[in-house]
């Protein structure tokens, strides 16, 4: 079962993989196709989301792969092709969002959800009555005793 389930586990690896960036779209000068890779794993897959456009199969990410190759085969810098693609799809196309007013809740969200939890769980614990500590009655003592005689 074990190796069952390893083995699936490498397979939907592999086939991951194999949805990567294709031949067909890698540029022929080694500088600018490490500048590429190096822009699309900054780049979020819109369709996937939580992947980059390098490591996802989706159609759009490979159009945007092949557009950031063309921006660079164009004389862009690094800046400039990653500044069009966020102008044409927003901030939320990066990987990293900046932080500013606009990605507040994108960042700070998961911290304030987090704090509403745990003071739930405070008020939660501080409120629920506890029981009243009652000495125990001459069966309770007997049957923890013949619990207590059994264990040794």
């Amino acid at each position: 079962m074990i190796r069952a389930l390893a083995a699936a586990a490498i397979l939907v690896g592999l086939v991951h993989v194999a949805f990567a960036v294709e031949p067909s779209e890698m540029l022929s000068n080694p500088t600018l196709e490490a500048r590429a890779e190096a822009i699309g794993r900054q780049l979020r897959c819109l369709v996937c989301q939580n992947e980059s456009i390098e490591d996802s199969g989706a159609d759009l990410a490979h159009d945007l792969r092949v557009l950031i190759r063309e921006r660079l085969k164009a004389g862009d810098t690094d800046a400039q092709a990653v500044k069009y693609v966020v102008d044409r799809y927003g901030d939320f196309v990066l990987l990293k969002p900046p932080v500013e007013p606009a990605t507040y809740v994108l960042w700070f969200s998961p911290f304030a959800i987090l704090a509403i939890g745990a003071a739930g769980a405070w008020l939660y614990l501080r409120r629920r009555p506890v029981p009243p500590d009652e000495p125990l009655d001459l069966n309770q003592r007997r049957k923890l005793e013949r619990l207590l005689l059994d264990d040794q």
